[in-house]
């Protein structure tokens, strides 16, 4: 049970940024380009990369390159799920 809770405490910290929940949140619709998610989030070129290299370490988001393209998406829609949850139980508060 140990390990678990590490995991699960592994799992939010890599959760605990606004700008992470926004690109999971964007991502949730289907994969995307960096660039995609540069509009879409209004956040930078590095900090979105910087964020996404954080998300894929904890093996929450994959990505699947086509020549020099690569295309970000969901690893598990558990994640998904986690997030908008999360998002519910804040705004009822």
């Amino acid at each position: 049970m140990h390990e678990e809770l590490r995991a699960a405490a592994e799992l939010f910290k890599a959760l605990s940024s606004e700008s992470r929940l926004t690109l999971l949140r964007i991502l949730a619709d289907g994969p995307l380009s960096v660039t995609r998610m540069v509009e879409a989030s209004g956040l930078s070129q590095p900090l979105v990369s910087q964020h996404l290299r954080s998300l894929r370490a904890a093996g929450l988001v994959a990505v699947e390159r086509s020549g020099r393209e690569a295309h970000y998406s969901v690893s598990d829609q558990h994640v998904t799920r986690i997030v908008d949850d999360a998002v519910k139980h804040a705004s009822e508060g």
